[in-house]
């Protein structure tokens, strides 16, 4: 993996572990931001209504500098931590891991609540599918219409990945450019006068 991609969940994960009665399931998957977790994280409760906990750990962002983790009523730094330290354990960015609790009538401890997070979240990760995906720069391409054919040359040229677009006299592309392409995309861009180019944030 070079400085132009990043590690991630490509397929979902899923595990069951069980320690005393208690059930752990696991589930590993990639998200883009953290509106993405709350709606994953809602569609896990509404399968589990019964369960005790859902603690969970994410990082998003292509660097992973943007983090939460939860214990959700656990004891303090027994779950979101531990699960946390798995998802970094496998260089994963842009993923999540929420750990379902089912209680079953004994308690763990804090050492085997610990040991019991970190196996789940680690073996739903091992059976996720992961790999590298492409570091991309979003943003708008404006033009003039007349220009489409060379724009479209660019866009094959430098694997730029069309999002949305609003047709016109000067129409609008919402694009991903890889990292990797993305200087010498530019430059093309600009070689283009009528076209304008306005990243995201």
């Amino acid at each position: 993996m070079d400085s132009f991609e990043f590690k991630t969940v490509i397929k979902t994960g899923k595990s069951v572990y069980t320690d005393r009665g208690s059930r752990f399931l696991g589930f590993a998957f990639s998200i883009d931001g953290k509106p993405q977790f709350k709606e994953r994280m809602s569609a896990i409760a509404n399968l589990h209504p019964k369960a005790s906990q859902f603690c969970y750990a994410y990082r998003v962002g292509y660097d992973g500098l943007v983090w939460r983790c939860s214990d959700n009523g656990e004891p303090a730094g027994v779950a979101g931590r531990p699960i946390l330290g798995q998802l970094d354990s496998f260089g994963l960015s842009c993923a999540a891991v929420i750990v379902v609790r089912y209680f079953g009538g004994t308690l763990l401890g804090v050492p085997g609540l610990i040991q019991a997070y970190r196996t789940a979240a680690r073996f739903s990760i091992e059976h996720a599918t992961l790999g590298e995906k492409p570091i991309v720069k979003a943003g708008w391409i404006c033009y003039d219409y007349t220009q489409e054919h060379h724009v479209h040359r660019i866009l094959q040229q430098f694997t730029i990945s069309i999002l949305g677009f609003e047709q016109g006299i000067f129409p609008k592309m919402q694009v991903e450019i890889p990292l990797r392409n993305y200087t010498s995309a530019l430059e093309a861009m600009a070689s283009i006068p009528s076209l304008q180019w306005k990243e995201n944030g």
